[in-house]
């Protein structure tokens, strides 16, 4: 189906068209069309239409009118004030663009013109050592964007970093040779939780070990070269770390509900093999430049405390590599490889400088041509409700699975209550719903940027700004819809007048696309979120004003249906696009 042109799109080409006839001077001006709590949108780009054409503004906008007329979208315009214009539109207008979007998969909404291919870097785990709540907003962020982007017709290619390679692997895998009794009972492999709480026990024991044991650090340090040349016992060894924490991250993924899979795991060993070409091109085309022994890219506006340049290091004076030279790698292949026009990386606001580097060096060298967007997608940081970075009570920074666990145990609390006659398999499927919905929610309500403070009884409550106030207003929806005398089909009359109520749920229902579109142009899920929480707010006004299954006519109940059908139609594709699930029952 074709894409349902939306009430504002509508009157803003009128108002456009109408502007380009009364000054044609001025025929790129915008109207500035804006909702209003005055009228149903104002206009205010008359204001600023006026100064260059030095006349008064009301007197401007009542030239504009004189252009405009009433018909079967626009039913009134008032100048207002200083030369602000009141729009109202029609209630048929309304109608007829909510049967439309109620009548496609896609509730109207139409893809992007010219898709293009983007490859985003998310989640980004480390081989042998459990997730934590670090990876929580770069992992749920990323699915997030990946859902909405690609329901625009993006083509979007996943990339799951993984930090599998270096002097760390070295200094474990000597640890488990030396250490062999430690790796417990293999019967507990089966299970990915104990299985990878043994192996990250045994990376701090190692680290301790090499940190305060010299000869330790020496055999680490050989065992990396034979990691690096490909000995058979250490590749095996190193190999068995990687599949055992692969096991574990599908694990953590299915229990959040992410799309990342395997496939999209592509390790720092990747890139290793192309290290040296990497260095060996920035050298010979001047782009970094030894110093002190090291290979680095100066910057005239980058410099450190002291003043003097800080330089990204892209080969360390003693020959090895660090994250910058993987990234410039990566930033190669995905453009000349896998054809993007557009690489998204998100990553902890801190390693801002970092990409601001590596993107710099990256267009110098001129792997990252104009045509390719490079963006870091930065973002804060989770707190404990003392306002502090999430720890446990021994300081260790808490781990992921254990974070979803008191999320869903909270919950099945709420849930159980509020549906006390569930099984106990239905319980445990909706308490798991409510509770990943709602870490997931909490997150992506909260400004990209912004840090956010987990509190696991207020993510789950029925009222506020939460995905269980979405949920519940979705099964509300749903448990009227079944309801409806048999024979009954939600039906837009459009010759009906439409109450207040009715009127700002259609409104707003309408703008769902717009929503859709100012996320993917501003990579900030929080609008979608915030549009979600509106919608429910709004309909939640329009049931308690609005008698669905008592409407006083049929016409009134099968217009009111579809009102209702059209709201949990966008909640349920608007919380898929968060990566949420919406319960058909709460």
């Amino acid at each position: 189906m074709a894409t349902v042109l939306s009430i504002a799109d509508a009157v803003q080409q009128r108002f456009a068209q109408a502007i380009s006839t009364a000054f044609p001077d001025a025929a790129d001006s915008d109207p500035q069309l804006r909702r209003s709590d005055r009228a149903d949108f104002q206009a205010n780009g008359i204001m600023s239409l006026a100064k260059p054409l030095r006349a008064n503004p009301r007197e401007v906008a009542t030239r504009v009118l004189e252009h405009l007329a009433a018909d079967e979208v626009i039913a009134s315009l008032e100048v207002s004030g200083p030369g602000f214009v009141n729009v109202t539109v029609t209630d048929a207008a309304i109608l007829e663009r909510l049967a439309a979007r109620a009548a496609d998969t896609r509730l109207g909404v139409g893809s992007t013109a010219e898709p293009g291919v983007t490859v985003i870097d998310y989640s980004q785990p480390n081989i042998a050592k459990e997730m934590h709540v670090g990876h929580l907003r770069s992992t749920i962020i990323g699915d997030a964007l990946v859902r909405t982007l690609e329901f625009t017709g993006e083509k979007v290619i996943k990339r799951n970093h993984l930090g599998d390679w270096g002097t760390q692997f070295g200094m474990l895998i000597q640890y488990l040779i030396e250490h062999h009794d430690e790796l417990g009972d293999d019967t507990e492999a089966a299970d990915s939780g104990p299985s990878m709480s043994r192996l990250n026990r045994l990376y701090k024991a190692s680290r301790a070990k090499f940190d305060s044991d010299t000869d330790f650090a020496d055999r680490a340090r050989r065992r990396v070269v034979d990691l690096q040349a490909g000995n058979p016992e250490t590749v095996a060894s190193w190999q068995g770390m990687v599949d055992e924490s692969k096991v574990y991250f599908e694990a953590v993924y299915a229990r959040l509900g992410v799309l990342l899979e395997d496939a999209d795991a592509i390790g720092e060993s990747y890139y290793n093999p192309m290290l040296a070409e990497v260095c060996a091109d920035l050298e010979a085309s001047g782009v970094a430049v030894r110093s002190d022994g090291a290979l680095c890219v100066f910057f005239d506006d980058i410099k450190g405390p002291n003043g003097e340049p800080t330089p990204l290091i892209v080969q360390k004076s003693d020959g090895g590599y660090g994250y910058a030279t993987t990234d410039l790698a990566a930033i190669r292949d995905r453009v000349g490889l896998l054809g993007a026009n557009q690489l998204l990386y998100v990553v902890d606001s801190r390693q801002a400088l970092h990409f601001q580097m590596v993107f710099e060096t990256a267009r110098r060298a001129g792997w990252l041509p104009d045509s390719v967007r490079a963006l870091h997608l930065g973002f804060g940081t989770v707190l404990g409700k003392d306002g502090k970075p999430f720890k446990t009570r021994s300081g260790e920074t808490v781990r992921l699975m254990d974070l979803l666990d008191e999320a869903v145990d909270r919950a099945r609390t709420v849930v159980s209550e509020k549906s006390p006659q569930l099984a106990t398999e239905e319980l445990e499927d909706r308490a798991k719903q409510v509770g990943i919905g709602a870490v997931k929610y909490a997150d992506l309500s909260t400004s990209r940027t912004r840090d956010y403070i987990f509190d696991a009884d207020r993510m789950v409550s029925l009222n506020g700004d939460t995905g269980t106030y979405l949920q519940y207003a979705y099964a509300r929806i749903q448990s009227i819809l079944r309801k409806a005398p048999e024979g009954v089909i939600p039906t837009a009359h459009q010759d009906l007048a439409l109450e207040p109520a009715e009127r700002a749920l259609g409104l707003l229902l309408d703008e769902f696309g717009a929503t859709i579109t100012q996320v993917t142009g501003t990579f900030e899920p929080h609008r979608l979120c915030a549009y979600l929480h509106h919608l429910a707010s709004a309909y939640t006004t329009f049931y308690e004003h609005c008698p669905v299954l008592k409407a006083p006519s049929p016409e009134v109940m099968e217009t009111r249906l579809l009102l209702c059908q059209l709201t949990g139609q966008t909640l349920r594709q608007g919380v898929d696009l968060l990566g949420i699930g919406t319960p058909e029952r709460l």
